[in-house]
Formats: C-alpha cells, sequence, structure tokens
C-alpha cells in the first residue's frame, strides 16, 4: 500500500535528522557555519525625475514587413517558391544596394545573373523550411551572401492571403543561425575577445512579425579578438523619421 503524503513526509524528516545526527558524530570538528548569507535587493531605479518618452528614438525596423513583389506562391506552398527568385526581387526593389558602381552589395547583384540554387558561386544559400508562425504550413527561412565582404543576410518568409510576405531580415557576420521553436537565433562574432552576440527573433501574432525578443552578449570561453575584420553590427541604430524631425529541415 502507497503510502499517504503526511506518512511520506514524517518519514522523510526522521531520516533526515538521523542522518545529520551520524555525520555529526563523526565528525570532530563539528557543525561549520557557510558564512553570512548575501542580502537580497531589489532594482533600484536611476534618475526617477526623468520624464518617460512618449516614443522611440530610433527605428530598428523590428516588426516591419514587406510584400515580395512579382513572386507568387502556386497553392499557398511555400516550398513551390524559388529561392533564387526570392532574392532576385529583394534586388530588384532594393537596387541602390545592389546595383551601380556605389552600391554595397553590387557583388550579389553580378553573381545572381546566372545564378541556381546550389551552384558554385551562388550567393543564395540553402533554405530551410519550418512553421514559425504557428499556422500550421511551413515557412521559408532563407540566406545569402551579400558580396562583396563577410556579411551574410537572413530572411524569414510567410504566406499571407496568397502573397509571399518577408517577416524578419537581419544581416551581419554570422557564427550560426538556429531555429528553435518559434524562433530564429543568430550568433555574430564581437569584437571582445572570448564573447559572441546572440540575437532571437521570435514570432508575434499580434504585430504578425518577427520581433527582436533576445539581444545579448554572452560568453563563448574563446580568446579570438576582431579588432578589424568584424564588421560593424548592422543592427546599429539608425534615427527615425519621426525623431529626425524632432530633432529622431529541410
Amino acid at each position: 500500500m502507497p503510502l499517504s503524503r503526511p506518512t511520506r513526509t514524517a518519514l522523510a524528516v526522521t531520516a533526515a535528522v538521523l542522518s545529520v545526527t551520524v555525520t555529526a558524530c563523526g565528525d570532530t570538528g563539528g557543525l561549520r557555519g557557510a558564512g553570512a548569507a548575501p542580502t537580497a535587493n531589489s532594482p533600484a531605479r536611476l534618475w526617477p525625475e526623468l520624464p518617460p518618452a512618449s516614443s522611440p528614438a530610433f527605428d530598428f525596423d523590428e516588426a516591419e514587413t514587406k510584400i515580395v513583389k512579382g513572386v507568387t506562391v502556386p497553392g499557398d506552398d511555400i516550398r513551390t517558391v524559388d529561392p533564387v527568385a526570392v532574392v532576385r526581387a529583394e534586388i530588384a526593389a532594393d537596387p541602390g544596394d545592389y546595383q551601380g558602381d556605389k552600391a554595397r552589395y553590387r557583388g550579389t547583384a553580378s553573381r545572381m545573373t546566372d545564378c541556381q540554387e546550389g551552384a558554385d558561386g551562388c550567393p543564395v544559400l540553402q533554405p530551410y523550411y519550418r512553421d514559425l508562425t504557428g499556422d500550421g504550413h511551413d515557412d521559408l527561412a532563407l540566406g545569402f551572401r551579400l558580396l562583396p565582404g563577410e556579411l551574410t543576410a537572413v530572411r524569414v518568409y510567410t504566406v499571407e492571403k496568397h502573397r509571399l510576405v518577408q517577416v524578419m531580415s537581419y544581416e551581419d557576420a554570422l557564427s550560426a543561425v538556429e531555429l528553435a521553436g518559434r524562433s530564429v537565433i543568430v550568433r555574430s562574432p564581437s569584437e571582445v575577445a572570448g564573447y559572441e552576440y546572440r540575437l532571437q527573433w521570435t514570432w508575434d501574432a499580434e504585430q504578425k512579425a518577427m520581433l527582436l525578443t533576445h539581444d545579448e552578449m554572452l560568453r563563448t570561453g574563446g580568446g579570438t579578438r576582431f579588432p578589424q575584420e568584424s564588421p560593424q553590427r548592422s543592427r546599429s541604430p539608425q534615427p527615425s523619421a519621426s525623431a529626425s524631425a524632432s530633432a529622431s529541415s529541410r
């Protein structure tokens, strides 16, 4: 017959007392204190006299979504979409970054001319499919190299009202990219020795976008430094229009 909860508790307490007694008898040094416990401190609010901000000073594009023009989704199945066509659509929509002598990523555009997924020299990386939005259908996690340089673009797409919609966009020098549940986790090297950046985007059903929910620097245990090679993090804040106007598996 299983013991009741009060009986089990009483037996456990008795056993613990006997264990302490036996141990104490065999220890000529007796019981020893571990020292004073640290005092728990509640968060201290700094500068409480400052009025709360009414609008953000910088625009991180954290909830920005874009409809991908020129790319159809047959049967609303995102696996039917050509990843190369998706990257070409982005280049066409943003020629300032990809075309012209002064374009930052003109190397990407030039290599996309005869690009086929998986071919040597093609900037488009292997696509991955996962239900990141929780609607029961696959979404697309897509990466492609930004050339010249060491940056990699990470994008997430979903299907909404028969249209392909970009719900996450980020680029950086990458150490790793992971999918976990409804989240995309990006790891990037830090200029501080032994540390890396870890950024996590998570799907938000109200915003219908992947929101940046974690941005932290973690110790990796290594000692490698990136004083010159690591580019500036692409998430460096840019003044928003409002702020400027006011002074802003497979």
